[in-house]
């Protein structure tokens, strides 16, 4: 039994209760008591404002290689998907797993105790595939327990370079060839404590609509998390309405896709009955506003989508930044760009998106929460030392937080009762080193 005495804490409210004692036992939070004054013998202090871990649940690992390097000139989702794709080329599974070791650990500094990894790059080069079929998968699941945070590795089906195109080029690396090729494949998988399965449909335009059927079917026989990108580019929705007459989200109803296990990522470019299907499914929403930024995607309707039944989650995506916080301020700041509107959603709703919300759409309902039972994750933010947080109180922490902090602001984090970031500094992994020669590797 270990104690941790948080001296601001949020437990699912709207604000910061002050005082709370938290024991874990075997990885899991034993008790919670409120209005304890002052850290009782052998607990450890934690000096600032402790949340819930939280959850990236949309992960590209190996585009965090690119990060500072698409910005030159002007351009579209389309020409930085070209850079990407070269990228992606040029990994191999020893400097996959380097890059998603770094690229964990940094999401662990930033206060991530899960990620989801939707994970594409399967084969080697030219699409011959590995001894093990599951190469690529491995090592992403072995770097995710090495950085000290838990995984769901959502394997992706991706079938097509376009609508009624073969895959070509760095494609044919992600590609199984069918969908019963694919379930075949992901069914050997197996599963740890710390890592589970899923599966993604890549996107309507490469995927059709009976393969996505096989899919569905598949996550939802096993019960496990189904993730799809959806309407991310308005080219997709028009491409699919000339091929299928249908959006991509009427097309993903009708394969069985959705229902609660669902989650939509970006979800950008939704009319009235998409938004419609995926509330009466109470489907979750995965928002990625950084990236969403920087490749000029648009702006989301999330709160019509809350408003119609659906769940909101966060992810990093193409890990532009990797900063949670940013994440889901930019879910509130965006639309009021768009709208003209304040208040849309307020700092509890944001940051349950980062937490449970974004813990459950990953297959991992008993983590994302401060109470007994849950998995003793904890990520607490320094007020003392931040000069972003310095004069927040138990009355506005809360707003402090989701609105002002950044990743940098993270100085413990407990993954399972286990201690991986402590004083700012990763325990096991010196993240920026890693990350640079990592990064180097890949680009050259």
């Amino acid at each position: 039994m270990s104690a941790f005495w948080c001296m601001l804490a949020w437990l699912g409210g709207e604000r910061a209760e002050a005082g709370v004692l938290v024991d874990v036992e075997d990885g899991r939070i034993a008790s919670v008591e409120t209005g304890i004054s002052g850290p009782p013998r052998g607990a450890r202090p934690l000096e600032g404002v402790t949340i819930p871990g939280l959850a990236n649940a949309h992960s590209h690992a190996f585009q965090r290689a690119l990060r500072g390097r698409t910005q030159h000139g002007t351009g579209s989702f389309w020409t930085w998907r070209d850079q990407m794709y070269r990228a992606a080329e040029r990994l191999d599974p020893a400097s996959y797993h380097a890059l998603a070791r770094a690229a964990y650990a940094e999401m662990a500094l930033a206060g991530v105790t899960t990620v989801g990894e939707f994970h594409y790059l399967h084969h080697g080069r030219d699409g011959v595939p590995y001894g093990d079929l599951n190469e690529m998968g491995r090592v992403l699941m072995a770097a995710a327990a090495e950085a000290g945070v838990r995984i769901t590795l959502l394997d992706a089906c991706y079938l097509q370079g376009g609508i009624g195109e073969p895959p070509d080029g760095a494609q044919l690396r992600f590609s199984d060839g069918s969908a019963e090729a694919w379930a075949e494949r992901v069914g050997e998988l197996g599963e740890e404590d710390t890592a589970r399965v899923g599966a993604a449909i890549h996107s309507m335009r490469a995927v059709d609509p009976e393969a996505a059927a096989v899919v569905a079917g598949w996550a939802r026989e096993r019960d496990r998390p189904l993730h799809a990108h959806v309407s991310e580019q308005p080219a997709e929705n028009v491409a699919t309405r000339a091929a299928y007459g249908r959006t991509p989200t009427a097309l993903l109803a009708e394969a069985g896709a959705l229902d609660a296990r669902f989650t939509a990522v970006h979800a950008t470019h939704l009319d009235d009955d998409d938004v419609a299907l995926l509330g009466k499914a109470g489907a979750c929403c995965c928002v990625c506003p950084t990236t969403e930024r920087d490749l000029a995607d648009g702006i989301g309707a999330m709160r019509r989508l809350v408003d119609a039944g659906a769940s909101l989650s966060l992810g990093s995506d193409s890990h532009a930044v990797i900063d949670v916080f940013e994440e889901a301020r930019a879910v509130e700041l965006d639309e009021r760009l768009a709208s003209g509107e304040r208040g849309r959603h307020a700092a509890a709703e944001l940051l349950r998106a980062a937490s449970a919300d974004g813990h459950a759409c990953l297959g991992w309902p008993d983590a994302g929460r401060i109470e007994p039972g849950a998995r003793a994750d904890l990520v607490t933010v320094s007020l003392l030392e931040s000069v972003r947080l310095a004069g927040a109180g138990p009355e506005n922490a809360l707003d402090a937080v989701v609105f002002a902090a950044t990743a940098a602001d993270v100085n413990h984090v407990l993954v399972d009762g286990v201690e991986v970031v402590v004083d700012g500094r990763h325990r096991g992994i010196n993240v920026a080193s890693e990350l640079h020669d990592a990064v180097r590797k890949v680009t050259g």
